[in-house]
């Protein structure tokens, strides 16, 4: 008899840091306790808390561990699982939070997850994604079964326009709309497509879904096929996704098995099945039209538009494009009604979004919240806020295709139309946290580089406008630049947002208009101070050594690689500018903060 449930994360952060080899472990010492029948391992998805992993969690008290190693599993296995003695040095406890002395807070009551609402993310970290009967369990495929036993096409269509749910993976188009359109597209044959081609820098959304719960993108493609009279799907993943490749594999051959997915699903006349296409990992191939492309086996360049994918798509079709989240809130809509995900969220945004919350935060991970929460909210009370005593400085969402959202507007409620009113956007949710020791020009370089490596080349504006960008940028963070640099720059800008041909292109210039925007003071400071204020970009920065403060212990004169810092023992030491080659080694070494970077 099962008494006990030890839930340890399989998704990508936690398994790189060694979650499989930890459930081995514990396998091991479990059966040489003899509690092999006693107590069951379930390999889940994503819990959120990646910056904690590896994650444990011990049902059915609810017990967190976090940070756990192979050394802990003894202690875990004589103390808790065997002793019922809960190893209070392991447990997660958030400390804004207080609890009585010996007693463990309820993960929901922590800071990060007491605000957050999981739709799209319900099942991770709740079940084994691997077995089709946990998800099942959890009402799985009930909404598939709904639609088919109970619901026309056209009412599943206007459902999704009564939700309001909008596309997850960039652009916000409304999803009931976009079905309408490929339903009333006349032709023998349809796709349904699934977009988890996501590649942008820091975003890991969709890919924590499919490792977590991947049968609610193969229900709601399903439905999306009797929607608009598709048999067909694609999911189009990145072959550097493979947890999430092994977790499709294994759910699709599941639901053929089970009968979901094939031919007279549910004993009804409807047939859908879905075939899995590997991304060579083009950025590009996140557009949709070039998607579409490289799924026929072509180069992965995007199409004038229109028509669109809805009238003309795949293989020439009519296609319905979403990405993984949006899929993953289908199944919840059908059950729970429009209404009730209406109820979430604002006016023009509804439900919830989820963000992949990493940079210069205290809780790096996986977060799901109600549209329309602050920034302030997200950086401040989910995430933990910034850590080190540094001040908050920017947040950029939307990757290579957003932009940079200041301090001053940290109040700002996150939703589709209040980014693109400030400079930014959704995109598929990445939010990269940034202090005051970003420089902001710097990053607008590094967004612009992925940009340039990434265009397909197949337009003038993108192919060499963005790379005339980035030159101008290179030419500021070295120290050359000019006002009149500046002023190209902005032009050039916006020349490339109103022509490029897809939207990967016209967005590419949105983390360096956003930047001028807001810290214009800072391209300012690179070319008339030669000054970069962060104290980032190496060709305008110095460093010196305060005598006052040095101790003449030699440890920046013995670490630098150059030889550049000279001094005796005991004494105050020098830098020759000449020959320091300004890697900032001395800086991390010196324990009396005696050298400063101007």
């Amino acid at each position: 008899m099962i008494r006990s449930h030890v839930l340890i994360c399989g998704g990508t952060g936690c398994t790189s840091s060694g979650s499989v080899a930890l459930k081995e472990a514990l396998a091991s010492e479990l059966k040489a306790k003899g509690l092999d029948e006693e107590v069951k391992i379930v390999m889940t998805g994503c819990f959120g808390l990646c910056a904690l992993g590896p994650i444990m969690i011990v049902y059915p008290d609810g017990t967190f561990y976090s940070r756990v190693t192979i050394n802990d599993i003894p202690e875990i296995v004589d103390e808790h699982l065997l002793k019922g003695r809960i190893v209070d040095r392991l447990v997660y406890n958030d400390t804004t939070v207080e609890v009585e002395e010996g007693a463990h807070i309820s993960l929901n009551d922590t800071t990060f997850y007491k605000k957050q609402k999981r739709v799209a993310l319900r099942n991770c970290g709740v079940i084994n994604p691997e077995v089709v009967d946990e998800y099942i369990a959890m009402d799985g495929y009930q909404a598939l079964g709904k639609v088919l036993t109970e619901m026309s096409p056209a009412q599943v269509i206007q459902l999704m326009k009564d939700s309001g749910l909008r596309g997850r993976g960039g652009g916000g188009f409304p999803t009931g709309m976009k079905w309408d359109f490929a339903a009333k597209s006349v032709s023998d044959k349809k796709y349904v497509v699934c977009n988890a081609d996501e590649g942008d820098p820091g975003a890991f959304m969709d890919r924590s879904v499919l490792e977590g719960d991947p049968h609610a993108v193969i229900e709601a493609m399903a439905i999306a096929g009797y929607a608009i009279g598709a048999d067909e799907g694609y999911i189009y993943v990145r072959a550097e996704y493979p947890i999430a490749i092994k977790r499709l594999t294994i759910a699709i051959a599941q639901a053929r098995e089970y009968g979901l997915l094939g031919k007279d699903i549910f004993s009804t006349s409807f047939n859908f099945d879905i075939q899995l296409r590997f991304g060579a990992g083009a950025f590009v191939c996140g557009e949709e039209t070039a998607l579409l492309t490289s799924i026929e086996g072509n180069r992965g360049e995007p199409r004038p538009r229109p028509p669109f994918p809805a009238v003309k798509g795949l293989f020439g079709q009519p296609t319905i494009i979403n990405n993984v989240e949006t899929f993953a809130n289908i199944p919840q809509i059908i059950l729970k009604g429009a209404e009730w995900f209406a109820s979430m969220g604002t006016e023009k945004s509804k439900g919830t979004k989820v963000f992949a919350l990493g940079g210069k935060i205290t809780h790096t991970g996986l977060v799901e919240i109600p549209m329309g929460t602050t920034l302030r909210e997200i950086v401040e009370e989910i995430g933990g806020g910034v850590p080190n005593g540094k001040k908050f400085k920017a947040a950029q969402t939307g990757g290579p295709s957003g932009g940079c959202i200041p301090a001053s507007h940290i109040d700002t409620p996150i939703d589709y139309d209040n980014l693109i009113a400030i400079g930014s956007m959704m995109g598929s949710g990445g939010l990269i946290v940034m202090d005051e020791d970003n420089c902001m020009v710097d990053i607008a370089k590094f967004f612009l580089e992925f940009t340039v490596d990434e265009s397909c080349g197949k337009c003038t504006p993108c192919r060499i406008g963005t790379r005339r960008m980035l030159e101008l940028l290179t030419k500021i963070t070295n120290g050359n630049g000019t006002l009149e640099d500046i002023d190209h720059l902005e032009e050039l800008a916006k020349h490339i947002k109103a022509t490029a041909l897809c939207g990967l292109g016209q967005t590419a210039p949105n983390p360096v208009l956003s930047t001028l925007r807001y810290f214009r003071d800072e391209y300012i400071a690179h070319v008339v101070e030669k000054r970069c204020p962060a104290g980032v970009c190496k060709n305008l920065v110095s460093y010196e050594i305060v005598a006052d403060k040095c101790k003449g212990c030699t440890a920046c004169r013995r670490a630098c690689p150059v030889g550049a810092i000279s001094g005796e023992v005991k004494q105050s030491h020098i830098i020759d500018k000449n020959k320091c080659i300004k890697c900032g080694v001395c800086v991390t070494k010196c324990k009396f903060d005696a050298i400063i970077r101007k």
